[in-house]
């Protein structure tokens, strides 16, 4: 216990002694965890991975959820200071959010994903706003393209669930120009997706050897995955999820959200019920609305890498 002590608070005053480090003002979140070690993949129990991680996000439509989030997007394009006319690739796309605020701003985007209904998905999000993208299937890990082929590369909430952390960060790297940039939005270990995901995990445990990726969201532990290769700077920002109800986001995630789809899946009907009862309980300690709706804010990490 003493030890982990040392570890948080060492890594509280490293966070405080970098000001490329910024928190957005939002609910009081506990200190960051100690970096867990990354494992090593062999390359079949990486495509055993991966087809889970893809079988987890073509289950329901991301779509549904991932529509509310297009704000991250938007503002993720702000924090990479992008130019229009600039090549940008936005791996792990889902529905679009990072490509459309990107082609608004006038960008030549390319979207990636391993699931060809949500890549179908943007494309007619961007048909609907009158903006041009083109779409390509390909895995974060392995990405088809050349070393510097992007002056940005992107992710909302995408690359962080690529099952080899290692190999998606260095593609990341790899694919983006010396000097370009490379921007990520990433749930973090101790906001309400994170209680989520940990809420999950006691029902339905993680596959053996699956890194969680959550690390994604934790500053130590993102500096890791990108090396000396990129100067990274962070910040702490808030989504804030609006429903009618706490039930009303219940139903909405078990029947659209892969991980949560899943999850209620391969449970009993009474474990299904504990579980559902567990998030509801965590949307209400987590809700700030005062008039009977749900007001979630959820922290995220604003990530963005120069690419050395």
């Amino acid at each position: 216990m003493q030890a982990v002590a040392v570890a948080r608070r060492e890594a509280a005053e490293s966070a405080a002694a970098k000001p490329h480090s910024t928190r957005e003002r939002g609910p009081k979140a506990r200190l960051p965890q100690p970096v867990n070690t990354l494992p090593t993949y062999s390359s079949s129990l990486r495509a055993f991975q991966s087809q889970l991680q893809q079988a987890v996000w073509s289950a329901g439509d991301y779509a549904r959820i991932g529509s509310r989030l297009q704000l991250v997007g938007e503002r993720l394009c702000e924090a990479v200071d992008l130019h229009a006319g600039e090549r940008v690739l936005d791996v792990a796309a889902g529905n679009g959010n990072a490509s459309l605020a990107a082609a608004r701003c006038d960008a030549e985007v390319t979207a990636t994903d391993f699931v060809p209904e949500l890549l179908a998905g943007a494309l007619r999000r961007a048909e609907a706003d009158g903006l041009a993208i083109r779409t390509e299937v390909a895995n974060a890990e392995q990405l088809p393209f050349a070393n510097g082929a992007f002056d940005v590369v992107l992710s909302t909430f995408g690359v962080m669930f690529a099952a080899d952390q290692a190999s998606a960060a260095s593609e990341l790297l790899r694919v983006c120009r010396r000097g370009g940039r490379v921007g990520l939005a990433n749930w973090t270990p101790h906001g309400f997706i994170g209680d989520l995901f940990r809420t999950l995990r006691r029902h339905v445990p993680a596959p053996a050897g699956a890194a969680s990726p959550l690390l994604w969201g934790d500053e130590r532990s993102v500096r890791e995955l990108l090396g000396d290769r990129a100067t990274v700077r962070t910040r702490h920002r808030f989504f804030t999820f609006r429903y009618r109800s706490a039930q009303h986001l219940l139903d909405e995630f078990r029947t659209w959200y892969g991980p949560t789809v899943k999850a209620f899946a391969t449970l009993s009907t009474e474990a299904g019920r504990e579980l559902a009862g567990e998030i509801i309980a965590l949307c209400g300690a987590r809700n700030c609305a005062d008039d009977g709706t749900l007001a979630v804010a959820s922290e995220y990490l604003e990530v963005v890498a120069v690419a050395r």
